[in-house]
């Protein structure tokens, strides 16, 4: 059986699918690893590294593709253009393709993987269990991101992050407020308190309120009755009536007068993100402060916050990186290799060396979005609204 990692073709993606280290073991379950040149540069794996490891590497994409029974790609396939550049048409039928598919928003592709008669699983759909966490490549790469924003701000800002007692006098510790304690924003906390940071946070799950404790930092309430029904079975934010946000801002808007940096990380699967900085509270910020949108390719936090920029707005900076995990692609490259590794290996058919899935499985019906020529996932078809 003949895995395929393509180079990611989709603008400004650094990562890979597979690390040399996972394409070695990927080899040793018995399978073809073929790889394409380039592939891993952006994440600095280099060809030798591959072959190293075992896999083949091949002259472009089309080669790669063109046998492939399993596609493993960090974004979904470009599903348009001639054929040089559509990558879901270079996917033999019966193909399996894994990857972050963003299905939810992006449901045309899903379709078209149907009609290409090609078995996809949408690796951010995978649901929130104990078993499945190492295979959760939202938490990975979400925890990269976390961490990446505070070095981001820290960058940005003017002042130290620190307490620093010197001859001259005092510096006072930066205030940094962290909007949204999923992984991101545990991360962010942690390492805001590492760098010294003064720390506190919030989000509409009370759950939340000791794991920032427990990280040094502290918790923002905004209505505790409200917050008691916040959070989905499966562990995920739920959108939150307009009245619940009114008074967020209003206890939110006095908070964040006395902020040198807010992180915002919030986001909700298939939904546009929510507001949480809006204008009127960033020009009560002090000059010279920053703000980190996360969720600036969602729409963004904050909407001021431009993908892909940092610009200046009332005298703060507000920066719209994309791909922030994309900004740490060794690591990101590494973990995302090793959430699809954990997802395929309980399925490896060892004697025959090729995967059989389990369709009961729940990993396998939780990511699972077309088969036979057909969309199949209950929140594509209607089945899970």
């Amino acid at each position: 059986m003949k895995i395929a990692i393509p180079k990611e073709r989709r603008p400004g993606e650094t990562r890979v699918a597979v690390s040399p280290d996972v394409a070695k073991k990927l080899v040793g379950l018995g399978f073809d690893v073929i790889v394409e040149k380039g592939a891993g540069a952006g994440a600095a794996f280099t060809d030798d590294a591959f072959k190293e490891a075992g896999a083949t590497i091949a002259k472009d994409e089309a080669t790669a593709l063109k046998d492939a029974d399993v596609v493993l790609k960090v974004q979904r396939p470009i599903a348009e253009g001639d054929e040089t550049n559509n990558e879901l048409a270079m996917m033999k039928k019966g193909a399996v393709l894994i990857a972050r598919l963003d299905a939810l928003v992006n449901q045309k592709d899903v379709e078209a993987y149907a009609n290409a008669g090609i078995t996809a699983f949408a690796m951010e759909l995978m649901p929130r269990i104990t078993r499945a966490q190492s295979m959760d490549i939202l938490s990975s790469q979400s925890n990269l991101a976390g961490y990446k924003a505070v070095l981001d701000a820290a960058a940005e800002f003017t002042s130290a992050m620190p307490m620093m007692m010197t001859a001259a006098g005092t510096i006072a510790p930066a205030k940094v407020f962290i909007m949204g304690v999923g992984v991101a924003g545990l991360q962010a906390i942690a390492t805001a308190k590492r760098l010294g940071a003064v720390v506190t946070a919030t989000d509409v799950r009370p759950a939340t309120k000791e794991q920032v404790e427990s990280l040094g930092g502290k918790f923002l309430e905004v209505d505790p009755e409200m917050e008691k029904d916040a959070q989905t079975e499966g562990g995920y934010a739920k959108e939150m009536p307009p009245e619940y946000f009114e008074k967020q801002k209003q206890v939110v808007a006095e908070h964040v007068k006395k902020q040198d940096i807010v992180i915002t990380t919030a986001l909700i699967p298939g939904r546009p993100a929510p507001v949480l900085l809006p204008e009127d509270l960033v020009k009560t910020m002090p000059a010279g402060s920053v703000v980190i949108d996360l969720a600036v390719e969602a729409g963004g936090n904050c909407p001021l916050s431009q993908p892909g920029k940092v610009v200046e707005k009332h005298g703060v900076k507000i920066v719209g990186h994309i791909n922030v995990p994309g900004r740490l692609s060794s690591d990101a490259s590494a973990l995302f290799a090793r959430n699809l590794l954990n997802f395929v290996t309980p399925h490896v058919d060892k004697e025959a060396k090729t995967l059989a899935f389990d369709w009961d499985d729940e990993t396998v019906t939780g990511t699972l979005v077309a088969r036979d020529g057909k969309v199949v996932h209950p929140m594509l078809t209607g089945e899970g609204k």
